[in-house]
């Protein structure tokens, strides 16, 4: 069992979850003209909260993570809420053979950063997305390593320096990279600001 399995009955009700994803799903529909033509996929999906706040404006979306206790609590969202266009599915792109499914529209929340080898990952978005399609990575600024000082096991990345991160994704094959501040996350006594990275494959 996994850390975010052991967390994932609790996911939702932590304080500021619902907030946060509700504002990058707002952030997200001011980059990017999203319509229910949209085939998309959530990458480390956790519970689904961004998905959900973004289910209306698309069509089908895959939900994609490689945690099977947030998995189990999202398809038990999706049959309470009888939502017909989420589909859930394990997958860890760091290790699993890719989708054959391609997609219009690739986002991702605070998931980045727990990835050792972002650049396979941001290789593997590039992969599934359809030409012209768009990715959106909303994640943490650069930081002192206070955000997961809690977490001694953490191996993930210290935030993110978005000029970096912009070569990085032009390097995956990604253009036109812009980056907005889209939330800032308070954990104790300190703030972080998340970014809204937007990219469109080349």
């Amino acid at each position: 069992m996994t850390d975010f399995d052991t967390k994932s009955k609790d996911w939702d009700e932590m304080p500021g979850r619902v907030e946060r994803a509700s504002a990058v799903a707002a952030a997200i529909r001011e980059q990017v003209a999203l319509s229910k033509s949209m085939v998309a996929l959530e990458y480390g999906c956790g519970t689904g909260l961004l998905s959900f706040s973004l289910q209306a404006d698309l069509g089908p979306i895959t939900l994609a993570d490689s945690s099977l206790g947030m998995l189990d609590v999202l398809r038990k969202k999706i049959t309470f809420g009888r939502v017909k266009n989420m589909t859930p599915i394990k997958l860890d792109l760091a290790v699993d053979t890719l989708p054959l499914q391609h997609f219009n529209l690739v986002y991702t929340l605070l998931t980045l950063h727990h990835i050792q080898y972002t650049q396979k990952i941001l290789q593997g978005f590039s992969f599934l997305l359809q030409p012209d399609g768009v990715l959106c990575i909303a994640d943490l600024d650069k930081e002192d390593g206070s955000f997961h000082s809690d977490e001694p096991d953490f191996d993930g990345h210290n935030g993110f320096d978005r000029a970096e991160l912009g070569l990085d994704l032009a390097r995956a094959g990604f253009k036109n990279v812009r980056f907005t501040t889209c939330y800032n996350l308070i954990k104790g006594e300190r703030s972080y600001p998340l970014f809204l990275a937007v990219a469109e494959k080349k």
